[in-house]
């Protein structure tokens, strides 16, 4: 079965609509999102324009804060100290890769953990870790809301995740490991972590065997077609979070046309985690919205 994150992102989408649209029934601001793009590249635009377009589907309030690649690390800092005392902007983002001569662990750092939508912030990775409630990570919890709304559980399951960026490797892994403190529509908590988690990376040794062991395999390596069907066992699931351009076309980690056929469930590259990585930054927004208005 295709694992379509076009679709629930849609879905959530609209149920995302029918809460901001209490919000102003009842008197209330919407919230309020604001994202900080350095230079332009063309990708990080694309990305961005993306943002603010979804933000605009569900009556999320957004701001785009352009500044020119030459800005100093000093004027970042004081942007990012503004917004972080703005009382009208819920949440923001820093959109990465920001230049060389920034230091991205810097800026990552002085954002308000509050505030932090995209979940990067070493105080929101921390307490994601230790299994405390924080914002977490856009792109894991993406993945595990679609999980969630398949009903496929994760309770006692192998997982293999293969990568360990800062940003989808590192939290999923501890994300699904840990003991749950979350529950997502359709599914228990019980049911959205407690898994045996194993990560791989480019140092692996035998990653095939290990994958063969894998009931969900999580991608997210960066590198086109690493995934093959060899290395998959029957009725596993797939999710591919890689976006690779081969050709002119994108692709994704794993080898689709030919894993498809093998596995259960399987994330499609365009339209699986990509879109559900998006609708997230939203719920995230939400949340830090709620957050605020305690």
């Amino acid at each position: 079965m295709i694992l379509d994150g076009k679709k629930i992102a849609q879905d959530i989408r609209r149920e995302l609509r029918e809460q901001v649209d209490a919000l102003r029934a009842q008197g209330k601001r919407a919230p309020k999102l604001a994202v900080i793009i350095v230079g332009n590249n063309p990708a990080s635009e694309t990305y961005v324009n993306n943002k603010l377009k979804a933000c605009a589907e569900v009556g999320i309030e957004a701001q785009k804060i352009a500044y020119p690649t030459e800005i100093t690390e000093q004027t970042l800092l004081t942007e990012v100290h503004r917004l972080n005392n703005d009382a009208s902007i819920d949440g923001f983002i820093v959109q990465l890769p920001l230049p060389e001569h920034i230091s991205e662990s810097m800026i990552m750092s002085a954002i308000d953990r509050s505030k932090d939508v995209d979940g990067l912030t070493p105080e929101n990775v921390g307490r994601t870790v230790q299994g405390l409630p924080s914002i977490i990570s856009a792109t894991p919890r993406g993945i595990r809301e679609l999980l969630a709304r398949y009903n496929i559980a994760t309770e006692g399951k192998h997982v293999v995740v293969i990568g360990r960026s800062n940003i989808v490797g590192k939290p999923i892994a501890m994300l699904l490991m840990q003991r749950p403190y979350l529950s997502l529509p359709g599914m228990s908590a019980a049911s959205l972590g407690d898994a045996t988690v194993t990560i791989c990376h480019s140092k692996t040794r035998d990653l095939k065997s290990i994958c063969l062991t894998a009931d969900i395999i999580i991608v997210a390596a960066g590198s086109p077609k690493l995934l093959t069907a060899e290395m998959v066992k029957p009725g596993a699931t797939v999710i591919d979070v890689g976006i690779n351009r081969v050709d002119g076309k994108l692709v994704g980690d794993v080898d689709f046309e030919h894993v498809a056929p093998i596995a259960d469930y399987i994330t499609p590259v365009p339209g699986g985690v990509g879109p559900m990585t998006i609708v997230s930054l939203l719920q995230n927004t939400l949340q830090a919205y709620h957050e605020h208005s305690r």
